[in-house]
């Protein structure tokens, strides 16, 4: 029988292995969908494998950009929960990859790992 350790060892290997089979799954299907159709600027971020404070951080500074750049995606109202409020419209803006790149190319980081997201998106 293993000890309490051993199990313990075994249980986060399991877990930490669950998270990061998690963020590959959500990664690739942010960059299926990006490739299919025209999606928020979150979504692209995500395509390129940044975490999630990142992506708040890049997307906030991309809708900036965008509104500089006179970049309008496509208007879509979705349902979702706001504020513990079940079902409540929200407006939200899609992209395709093509105003992404006219938009990240607008876009002038300072942080390091947010000039490779930009790379990433204009590569893309």
């Amino acid at each position: 029988m293993a000890s309490v350790a051993a199990r313990r060892v075994l249980r986060d290997r399991v877990r930490a292995n669950r998270a990061a089979s998690a963020e590959r799954r959500a990664v690739a299907r942010a960059a299926r969908r990006v490739r299919t159709t025209a999606r928020s600027l979150a979504t692209h971020i995500i395509a390129t494998g940044a975490d999630a404070t990142t992506v708040k951080g890049v997307a906030s500074a991309l809708r900036t950009a965008a509104k500089k750049a006179g970049i309008k995606g496509t208007r879509t109202r979705t349902r979702r929960t706001v504020d513990g409020f079940r079902g409540r419209a929200v407006t939200a803006y899609r992209y395709t990859r093509a105003q992404v790149a006219q938009i990240a190319a607008a876009y002038k980081p300072r942080k390091a790992e947010y000039k490779a997201i930009r790379a990433a998106l204009l590569a893309a």
